[in-house]
């Protein structure tokens, strides 16, 4: 939850440090932009009657997505996955809100204080910092404050059972000595081409298979789409702009750019007055002007410990973290300039630029044309912005918009609620193609705004309800999944046949692969189901190979295990802690995962 505040901090203090608590806190996100859309509030589950909106849903695929953590092709795959989360999501807090858990005000003002994301240079709890960082990341101290609780109780939730999870001093060991066993085989990889007949697939197993799969096969509820976006970006590439312009905008940038900034501070209060330490500075300004250097005037004269050594140097800035006044000082001046006296609450200070962090202009040209281009393109934007609402909402179709607005008509192949990509997918989108009077009545859209710089409305041209398709139109996929399952079985007796030839002493002609005294964690090349398989087998004994198989994404692979080395314990009682502790976190995340396994089962859970 904290990250998007860490991601518009950059503090020239110290570099945030995530916590236990923090790291606690993000798994589970927030949802603070759901006022930000405002189609589109339809369900799409409900868990004991409590809704999960679409919206929730979009909100966090769209993070997930502009974050970089998952590619735009996985979108569809992702929603499925963010509604399951949400569906945990509410059974815990439901579960929670049972047991009577709860987060004291005080808890919570406790924690916002303590939290270095909202501390100034002193360590201590700034209010400004507080305020500033929530609104950088869109939240409210009120909305903030509420979800902070709902995390710190699902965090009761999850230590409670983490905690009460314990080994026993022999399962320690035992453990540890399994994790450090070694085991040697060979195996052999048996494909398709090792088949010695065909794999013949016939109509009353494609029947049969269908018939036992036909959920795989059901087509949802879908669309197709005619729209047309307006896109201020567009408008900006007609625009032309001067390189007067590109110069007027590369100097805005740099009197706003974060600079490093070096300073030399006298307090004022128990050991000298407010009229001593301005005295003491203006002796500075003295020998700085006699040519005298900053850095050693700081080593002298500064106050602040932490940085009077290193030639006042507080690294780069960004407003919002020191008050107004060493702001509007620093900000004010350029590269080597020294500022007048600046008052703040710890004292006064003398400021020095040493450096800005912005590109030259060359490296900045076709950014600073293109933002230029967007600003001059903001009124024709707004223009046509208009006359879309109006002409839309007047208009029997698109066609007619497109070619008044200049823009251009698109269509869509068939789309369900949740199989949009790209534009179509972004949030409110497609809420809006299934609203009663666009699928039902044929009107336009309203206007929706997919950002600040772009706007689209959309027809439907097509519907067709949900459906579950027949053989005839799922045959191919059919028979491909039938003909894989053949394949693997048939290569699994293979490999059984193979097994019991080799234990009954014939020699066979096989491409073994040997893989010598590996551990359960050591990298490998050996595929990861066959490494898998190797440690479930049975010990051999004396000379005799155990053999076994394993289903690989290649075909199936037969084993035959022949050494089992055991690991080494800890001498004198003492077990390896990484081990442990890994076994004991095993331990406390099985027991969360039961304790969600257990609600959702015994909740009533209904997709929409």
């Amino acid at each position: 939850m904290l990250q998007q505040i860490r991601d518009r901090s950059q503090s020239m203090i110290a570099k945030v440090i995530v916590g236990a608590v923090i790291v606690a806190l993000a798994l589970f996100g927030i949802e603070s932009l759901v006022g930000l859309f405002t189609s589109g509030s339809d369900n799409v589950a409900e868990v004991n009657g409590e809704p999960i909106t679409r919206q929730q849903v979009e909100i966090e695929v769209q993070r997930a997505i502009r974050s970089g953590q998952v590619p735009p092709e996985q979108e569809r795959e992702l929603r499925n996955q963010v509604i399951e989360q949400l569906v945990s999501r509410e059974v815990l807090d439901q579960y929670a809100e049972e047991g009577g858990l709860y987060a004291s005000e005080t808890q919570i003002d406790q924690l916002i204080v303590n939290l270095e994301e909202f501390q100034d240079q002193n360590g201590d709890f700034s209010k400004e910092i507080f305020r500033n960082r929530l609104a950088s990341a869109g939240y409210t101290p009120l909305s903030f404050r509420q979800q902070l609780r709902e995390d710190l109780i699902r965090q009761q939730v999850q230590q409670g059972l983490a905690t009460s999870e314990f080994m026993l001093d022999s399962e320690r060991e035992r453990f540890v000595e399994l994790q450090r066993q070694t085991r040697s085989f060979r195996y052999h990889v048996l494909t398709q081409a090792d088949l010695q007949q065909d794999i013949a697939v016939s109509q009353d197993a494609l029947q049969s298979y269908y018939d036992a799969n036909q959920d795989q096969f059901r087509r949802p509820e879908q669309v197709r789409l005619a729209y047309v976006i307006l896109d201020q970006a567009n408008l900006a590439d007609d625009i032309q702009v001067d390189d007067d312009a590109l110069r007027s905008a590369y100097e805005e940038r740099a009197r706003e750019a974060s600079r490093r900034v070096s300073h030399i501070m006298v307090t004022f209060g128990d050991e000298r007055s407010r009229e001593e330490a301005r005295a003491r500075l203006q002796e500075v300004k003295d020998k700085l002007a006699a040519g005298e250097s900053f850095a050693a005037l700081a080593a002298d004269y500064s106050d602040d410990e932490t940085t009077a050594d290193s030639q006042g140097d507080l690294g780069f800035i960004n407003r919002g973290f020191f008050g107004e006044a060493f702001e509007n000082a620093a900000f004010s001046l350029e590269p080597g300039q020294v500022s007048d006296i600046v008052e703040t609450d710890n004292g006064l200070h003398l400021v020095k630029v040493t450096d800005l962090d912005i590109p030259s202009f060359e490296e900045m040209r076709d950014t600073l044309r293109d933002d230029v281009a967007m600003e001059k393109a903001q009124d024709v934007f707004n223009e046509r912005a208009q006359r879309l609402i109006d002409e839309s909402f007047a208009a029997d179709d698109l066609a007619s918009i497109a070619e008044d607005l200049g823009l251009t008509l698109q269509q869509s192949d068939w789309l369900s609620r949740e199989g949009a990509e790209g534009v179509l997918a972004e949030p409110g989108v497609m809420a809006a193609a299934f609203e009663p009077d666009v699928l039902e009545e044929g009107y336009n859209s309203e206007v929706i705004e997919l950002d600040e710089q772009r706007r689209m409305v959309l027809r439907v041209i097509d519907h067709r309800e949900a459906t579950t398709l027949s053989l005839d139109e799922v045959q191919d996929q059919v028979r491909s999944a039938v003909e894989q399952e053949k394949v693997r079985e048939a290569l699994r007796e293979r490999a059984a046949d193979m097994a019991q030839a080799l234990r009954n002493g014939e020699s066979l002609e096989l491409d073994w692969q040997e893989v010598d005294s590996v551990s359960r964690q050591q990298q490998t090349d050996v595929p990861q189901p066959i490494l898998q398989q190797a440690f479930r087998l049975p010990r051999p004994e004396g000379n005799q190979p155990v053999y076994g198989q394993a289903a690989t994404s290649q075909g199936v692979a037969l084993i035959a295990l022949t050494r089992v080395e055991a690991g080494d314990t800890a001498t004198e009682g003492q077990v390896d802690a990484f081990i442990v502790q890994m076994a004991e976190r095993l331990r406390a995340q099985a027991a969360v995962q039961g304790l969600l396994e257990n609600l959702r089962d015994s909740a009533e859970i209904e997709r929409l």
